[in-house]
């Protein structure tokens, strides 16, 4: 049987360099929009911000 959440997996990638750094999951229907946290990024060797990619 399937599970039957509403969580997806989703890739977070950083605005400065380009890197994928991350793979997250989100609940789709609590958070519509698209996720953008503030993480460490190993390329630029500092926090950045990294938003949701496809």
């Amino acid at each position: 049987m399937a599970n039957k959440t509403n969580r997806i997996n989703v890739t977070l990638k950083c605005t400065e360099c380009g890197e994928h750094n991350y793979i997250t999951t989100r609940n789709k229907k609590n958070t519509p929009e698209k996720l953008e946290l503030k993480k460490y990024c190993k390329v630029c060797k500092k926090e950045t911000i990294h938003k949701e990619a496809k």
